[in-house]
């Protein structure tokens, strides 16, 4: 029992290192938060289903130590919801940089693994308002994170509620387009990381960084994640983006009541529109 022990703290350490490696930050506070935060703990119980080529496949037995692998595992498979790759994830946490103090909406919790990364990350001082609208998820999620430090849980559809003011929206569900009450939440200095789906084929991260001037968007990595209620299919598209060349030069996103789609325009919704120009200091 005890050497099963020392594997498994031995396993976690090791995944932890390399989500470190994977943020590209060389923010220690990443590696801590990965191996503080025991992923067996936000699962169902084991045998665990992990996705393989396009696939599940399932785990030999319930042993955690299978879990510190970069694969997604099911929490629930026909849904096709799962808790997301990790590596990604670690890159994420690299480009939004979570800030003690920070408050912080995590749309898309899942069982809340990455709100508990999250809440570490933001101590001392911070809160993570943690939204998922499967119930039962939900339930789970809070249950799970009864032992972190400034967490709430909020079962609800985060497009048709108001969000708190916040730091960082963190959003785990694809997105045709953010909805306007998200950018009203952030902050000046804020920022919101979200993966973009304007087309079926494209799936691409996108940081949107809140000023007085408006918002700045930087195209990160390839991200794909199962549609987001509310802000997916349901959004119109007015102009969508003709090529992942195209979405590649986004630079800047603008509310339509503050300025209209120009020339520069690469994405246009009935409220909002990416642009190529760069946001003016």
């Amino acid at each position: 029992m005890a050497s099963e022990r020392a594997a498994l703290e031995q396993a976690r350490r090791d995944f932890a290192r390399s989500m470190l490696k994977e943020s590209g930050s060389g923010d220690p506070r990443i590696e801590r938060a990965f191996e503080l935060v025991p992923r067996e703990a936000f699962l169902p119980p084991g045998p665990w289903l992990m996705t393989h080529h396009g696939g599940y496949v399932e785990t030999p037995d319930a042993d955690p130590i299978h879990l510190y692998r970069n694969r997604l595992v099911a929490l629930k498979a026909d849904k096709q919801i799962n808790t997301g790759e990790p590596s990604l994830h670690a890159a994420w946490l690299g480009a939004v940089a979570p800030r003690a103090g920070e408050r912080v909406s995590h749309i898309g919790a899942g069982l809340g693994y990455y709100t508990a990364i999250l809440s570490v990350l933001t101590l001392p001082g911070g809160h993570v308002t943690a939204f998922e609208i499967e119930e039962d998820l939900a339930e789970q999620a809070r249950r799970n994170l009864k032992p972190f430090e400034g967490v709430s849980v909020i079962r609800a559809d985060a497009t048709r509620v108001a969000l708190p003011p916040s730091d960082l929206i963190y959003v785990n569900a694809g997105v045709v387009a953010p909805p306007l009450a998200w950018l009203a939440a952030l902050q000046p200095g804020g920022r919101l990381i979200l993966p973009w789906r304007p087309r079926e084929e494209i799936g691409l991260a996108l940081r949107v960084d809140a000023s007085g001037a408006g918002f700045a968007v930087r195209p990160l990595m390839s991200s794909w994640f199962i549609p987001c209620t509310g802000a997916s299919r349901e959004i119109r598209t007015i102009r969508a983006p003709r090529s992942s060349r195209e979405v590649s030069a986004i630079r800047s996103l603008w509310l339509t009541t503050a300025k209209a789609p120009d020339e520069s325009a690469i994405a246009v919704y009935p409220d909002l529109w990416f642009s190529s120009a760069v946001l003016d200091a």
